[in-house]
């Protein structure tokens, strides 16, 4: 049975009315969730932990910021916008012992409850908002009057109202108006951890910087390897967004049309899918997260992150990129690591 998608029309943003939400975390997501629910009209609040570079941020851009368990006392909904390794520890000292029965607890990415991080009283609605695209880009298409597209998910629906007041924070963040996707925590959790690491950053990071690596080895200048194999990703990505692979192919030349069809099996190859299947059994038994949660706890102190990490950023590529990039008339040195 195909997943249903709901729109404005589905959505009574009037269920917000009377409720306080509670957005926990004002990073990249927390920021632009809280801006949109406030410009929709709903009451919102800041939860941070004591000490936070965020908490004058937020209050600056008119938001009113308590601790995180001030927060979810306070609040009829709360949304977890941490990062998916601290949302246990956060939870257990902070919102758990000021959950009251009928509260809405919300995340907009399944990871904790999948994996069984977070096990929520029976007593509460347990639901998903999970926005299709960056917190900027949230923030930025809802302010140009438009939205992004939004999954949406019910794990536990205590009140029977749990959809009903989903899909109204979705029309108060703006996804209502481009589509909001019905699923389950259990698919959003594995696919989204499945793109992130065979495609969009694992899969496409390690095509990038292989294809550099084969033409710099071969000796060409690096400069022209990083305008070839990933500065012109976004053009392609660009096309491909609006207009499909189709789209994309039609805007490219006959020589690169010609050249995608008969090498891209040649690059990706069935030994290439056998990998990607094994990916995707690791994050589906729960090998993935286990050594994820064990490197980023205190015993293993993020040790292989922070090598990986490193390692990545002493790699040729990001050395020339930044030569390059600095080039740039619209350039703003690197504006999203600096921030």
């Amino acid at each position: 049975m195909s997943a249903r998608i709901f729109y404005q029309e589905d959505c009574n943003l009037a269920l917000l009315e009377g409720k306080t939400i509670a957005i926990i975390g004002y990073g990249s997501q927390g920021h632009a969730h809280a801006l949109n629910l406030k410009e929709s009209g709903a009451n919102v609040i800041i939860g941070l932990y004591e000490g936070s570079k965020s908490w004058a941020k937020a209050e600056a851009q008119g938001l009113t910021v308590y601790t995180a368990a001030e927060a979810a006392k306070k609040a009829d909904i709360i949304m977890i916008l941490i990062n998916d390794e601290s949302q246990a520890k956060m939870y257990k000292e902070s919102i758990e012992p000021n959950l009251e029965e009928g509260n809405m607890l919300m995340f907009a990415h399944g990871f904790a409850i999948h994996f069984g991080q977070i096990v929520p009283p029976a007593n509460v609605d347990v639901a998903m908002i999970a926005p299709k695209a960056p917190g900027h880009t949230v923030r930025s298409e809802y302010v140009a009057g438009k939205g992004t597209p939004c999954l949406v998910a019910i794990e536990q629906d205590f009140t029977g109202k749990a959809l009903d007041k989903a899909l109204a924070y979705a029309a108060g963040v703006g996804g209502a108006r481009a589509g909001v996707l019905e699923t389950t925590f259990r698919t959003e959790t594995e696919t989204d951890l499945f793109g992130e690491q065979a495609v969009l950053c694992g899969g496409v990071c390690a095509l990038m910087q292989a294809g550099f690596e084969t033409l710099t080895e071969a000796g060409y200048d690096a400069r022209n390897a990083y305008f070839e194999c990933v500065h012109e990703m976004k053009l392609i990505v660009d096309l491909i967004y609006e207009s499909g692979f189709e789209g994309m192919r039609y805007s490219i030349s006959n020589t690169a049309e010609y050249g995608d069809y008969i090498t891209g099996p040649k690059v990706i190859t069935e030994d290439t899918k056998k990998a990607m299947k094994k990916v995707l059994t690791d994050i589906q038994d729960g090998s993935f997260a286990k050594e994820f949660l064990l490197d980023m706890s205190p015993a293993g102190g993020q040790a292989h992150f922070r090598a990986m990490r490193k390692i990545a950023a002493e790699h040729e590529v990001e050395k020339v990129g930044k030569e390059i990039r600095s080039l740039y008339s619209w350039s703003d040195k690197d504006k999203l690591i600096n921030n």
